[in-house]
């Protein structure tokens, strides 16, 4: 399947940034069943790429000169759903087995993996995704996975936190996966994620919030152990006051979205981050 992606992240400030620098894992790369055909980032500042501790194909953006908004473009195509494609793996597994805060199990997410201990890894996800409503504002970048896992209620940031705790405590290689998921019906404007299972001699992707193995409808961007360490955007900036952020993504197999519709999205864009920064 040939996917093509547009993603803007914008930022506006209250006041005056003086300095900008920030990590970008917003290039996907070849490998698990997707052949990347064409990819570019644009923003106003110097990029410098280069690959983290996972694999990732990263950048780091500095902006030195003042500036109150901040807009970056990422668009390409990516053909999913290819055979034969293996991606290199820097990092012992072991490395998989380690807890970060966020992916801490506690007493009720071992107790509740400990069920699922002897039965193939599909069914502890579907137990998962019954026992946790997806509910956005229901949980924030920094909630736990035993902080969601008690709510019953989060995203798929927080899905595949619990996923990964529940892996670890049966000793099961797991990471987390950023990327995009094609809805034909082109529902979802955000990045999402998943977990990587090592399974025998394979990584096995399985996308906890809709309950499916990965598959062709999903572009991968960065793996890490957490949100943290594969997140599409972070960094930090001196200045500014308060801010205002707003992303869009547009996932779908025509040529790419019409003049008209890019400029409606990129002023809703605007008027989303402006209303964010105000609040």
């Amino acid at each position: 399947m040939l996917l093509n992606i547009e993603h803007q992240t914008q930022y506006v400030y209250s006041d005056v940034v003086q300095y900008t620098i920030q990590q970008l894992r917003l290039t996907p790369r070849n490998g698990m069943g997707q052949h990347v055909k064409q990819w570019e980032i644009k923003v106003n500042g110097q990029l410098h790429a280069f690959e983290d501790t996972f694999g990732n194909t990263t950048h780091t953006l500095v902006i030195d000169q003042p500036h109150q908004e901040l807009l970056i473009s990422v668009s390409g195509e990516v053909e999913t759903g290819v055979s034969g494609l293996e991606a290199h793996q820097p990092l012992p597994l072991a490395i998989y087995l380690r807890d970060t805060p966020l992916t801490q199990a506690d007493a009720a997410i071992t107790a509740f993996a400990k069920h699922y201990a002897k039965a193939p890894v599909a069914e502890l996800m579907l137990a998962l995704r019954d026992r946790m409503q997806y509910i956005k504002g229901a949980t924030q970048v920094d909630t736990t996975a035993a902080e969601a896992f008690r709510l019953g209620q989060g995203v798929c940031q927080d899905h595949t936190h619990i996923f990964i705790a529940c892996c670890h405590s049966l000793g099961l290689p797991a990471r987390y996966v950023s990327g995009y998921l094609f809805t034909p019906d082109g529902s979802l404007m955000q990045t999402h994620a998943w977990v990587d299972v090592w399974q025998t001699d394979h990584w096995l992707g399985l996308d906890v919030s809709n309950g499916t193995l990965v598959d062709e409808m999903h572009v991968r961007l960065a793996t890490g152990l957490d949100y943290r360490s594969a997140s599409p955007v972070t960094g930090s900036r001196m200045g500014g006051g308060a801010e205002g952020m707003s992303s869009m993504v547009s996932v779908n197999q025509s040529a790419g979205l019409s003049y008209e519709q890019r400029k409606a999205n990129m002023q809703a864009l605007y008027q989303q981050a402006k209303t964010a920064q105000q609040q």
